[in-house]
């Protein structure tokens, strides 16, 4: 189902949009509609594998004997904002 949407563009980007848009033989609508569906698909990606190496690298750190996590990580904050 298709929605009417109002933007807040420059009227200079606007002209330049239309002139592009009308050498590619599309609407504006529908660029714009392909524009922000491609930079959506883009963050699944990213987001994929992102996840796909965290799960890779689950694991592979194994922490020495006696390694106390919450006092290295609150030394180490404590070096870096003091």
């Amino acid at each position: 189902m298709n929605k009417k949407l109002t933007l807040t563009i420059d009227k200079d980007v606007i002209k330049q949009a239309k002139k592009y848009s009308k050498e590619k033989g599309k609407s504006l609508s529908e660029m714009v509609e392909n524009y922000l569906k491609a930079t959506s698909e883009k963050k699944e990606i990213k987001s994929d594998r992102s996840t796909a190496l965290t799960r890779s690298l689950r694991g592979s750190f194994k922490e020495p004997p006696g390694f106390d996590y919450k006092k290295s990580l609150s030394e180490e904050l404590e070096k870096k904002y003091n």
